[in-house]
């Protein structure tokens, strides 16, 4: 069969309840506009684990937290485990990554062949959580409420200046493979930062929403003492007792936000058209590895299972697929099959390793009849927590706190727990049952404290006497670029031409 080219376009922390169908109407984003106008815009998707590393670790192997180890952002994402770039890689394919993709450990490829820039994030073990010091706060690498008062406008950052260096380098990937010199098919992924916080944009893309109508959040901010355990909890880890947040710091965060989806638009924008002005055609899916409360109920970033933080954008267009809203419940674990049984790469042999499944079934009209699992094991947490998403419903188990259940459709916001409620037992029953059967929490406690210790003592000792660091260095070689002795000036020429002989 024939193997298509696949465009990977990750963002990070962009929230779900966002791209209804698509990016919501206020939104001032063209490109992925037209983008879900040709896809199979998935409206229910989310994240495997409400965090960076975890949740990225899940996508690409199409495996929980629980499965590969990488329970937060200081876990190791072991080299034996494969990804989608190791699959469509060992089946003939080109793999490149440009962007952040926060592996942490000294293998910073995961079946990549070439990464182009370096990431945004450490690749070591410092930033590990310790169960074993239950509230510690860690001010130097735990979100603080600091992203929210410092909101505003800026024209450079530091997350900036990543993702313009992530879309000029994927930019120019995508020239290189239109000149066709490797007749491979290729499978780039270009991941990026925005809209993740510190909330602060450039002014063109800010200006854009000063009259903005979604600047506040849906569910005001609930009293610390009515919120759930968790909840608590991550608010403790975020410092917000330290904080006054005032509505105009709400406005400004959410508007910073937005404009960033904005600037994203733009770069993405920038591939699409460069696609089409190499006549290259490709697969592209839009997704990101978590989203953000945006201060709905008062709580922002992300490390939870309400809508905001889990559901994410999942859109793929292309390979014939007719576009299509589809409202079951989906993962971004499904990506790694779904890209898989597009490229024809059968996977029959990790097969009993897989949490996620094709979604190409479910694209052609079909039906989804398993549910949704989530799990969250990192900061602002004391225990594993678990989840399901099966039809209208969500499920939350946690060995700490009182069972959570949500009726999404006549509840979306998720302000009436049901777990207790009588007449909603037999439904509590059954999810808990595929909880319990799915997962034990005892076992996966004691997997997480035994990966913490270890890395506390790997970290502390690597950080004593010469320190060799993990960080992906790219390879630039400067000696096979642009015009050297050992190049035919006239074939070099012709060779780095796209298009010839117009």
């Amino acid at each position: 069969m024939s193997r298509p080219n696949i465009l990977i376009v990750m963002v990070d922390q962009l929230n779900g309840t966002f791209f209804p169908d698509g990016p919501a109407d206020f939104l001032h984003a063209p490109n992925l506009k037209a983008l879900a106008k040709r896809s199979v815009r998935f409206a229910n998707s989310y994240t495997g684990s409400p965090l960076c590393a975890p949740g990225r670790a899940a996508f690409m192997s199409g495996q929980l937290p629980s499965r590969t180890g990488v329970y937060d952002n200081a876990a190791e994402f072991p080299s034996a485990v494969p990804t989608f770039a190791h699959h469509l890689r060992r089946a003939g394919y080109q793999t490149c990554l440009s962007g952040k993709m926060h592996f942490v450990g000294p293998d910073q490829l995961h079946g990549f062949e070439e990464r182009l820039t370096t990431d945004i994030y450490p690749a070591d073990f410092g930033w590990t959580p310790d169960y074993r010091k239950p509230g510690e706060r860690i001010d130097w690498w735990y979100h603080n409420m600091g992203s929210v008062t410092g909101a505003g406008v800026a024209e450079i950052t530091n997350q900036l200046e990543y993702d313009d260096e992530v879309a000029y380098n994927a930019g120019r990937k995508l020239y290189d493979l239109a000149r066709g010199h490797d007749d491979r098919p290729w499978c780039l992924t270009v991941s990026f930062t925005h809209p993740h916080d510190p909330y602060v944009a450039r002014k063109k893309y800010w200006d854009l929403y000063k009259d903005c109508a979604q600047l506040e959040p849906t569910v005001p901010p609930i009293p610390y003492s009515a919120q759930d355990q968790h909840s608590r909890r991550l608010m403790d880890a975020c410092d917000y007792a330290k904080f006054d947040i005032s509505d105009e710091d709400v406005r400004r965060s959410r508007r910073a936000y937005f404009a960033n989806i904005s600037y994203l638009d733009d770069k993405i924008g920038e591939l699409l058209q460069i696609l089409e002005d190499t006549r290259q055609e490709a697969v592209v899916v839009f997704v990101s590895d978590h989203g953000d409360m945006l201060g709905e109920r008062g709580m922002w970033f992300k490390m939870s299972f309400f809508e905001g933080s889990a559901r994410v954008p999942l859109m793929i267009a292309g390979a014939g697929l007719t576009p299509r809203l589809v409202t079951d419940p989906v993962s971004t674990i499904d990506v790694t099959p779904t890209l898989c049984d597009l490229a024809g790469v059968p996977l029959d042999e990790i097969a009993d390793w897989l949490d996620g499944e094709s979604l190409i079934g479910l694209a052609s009209g079909g039906q989804r009849t398993s549910p949704v699992a989530m799990e969250y094991a990192a900061e602002g947490s004391e225990a594993p927590l678990v989840a399901l998403r099966s039809g209208k419903w969500k499920y939350v188990k946690c060995a700490l706190d009182p069972d959570q259940l949500f009726d999404l459709d006549a509840d979306p916001q998720e302000l009436r727990n049901l777990a207790n409620v009588e007449k909603m037992q037999e439904v509590a029953a059954r999810l808990r049952r595929i909880a319990d059967e799915k997962w034990n929490l005892d076992k996966f406690d004691s997997e997480v404290r035994a990966s913490q210790a270890a890395r506390w003592v790997v970290y502390e000792a690597l950080r004593n006497g010469s320190y060799y660091p993990w960080d992906h260095q790219p390879l630039q070689k400067a000696s096979e670029r642009y015009m050297r002795n050992h190049m035919d000036l006239n074939v070099l020429e012709e060779g780095q031409r796209f298009p010839r002989g117009e």
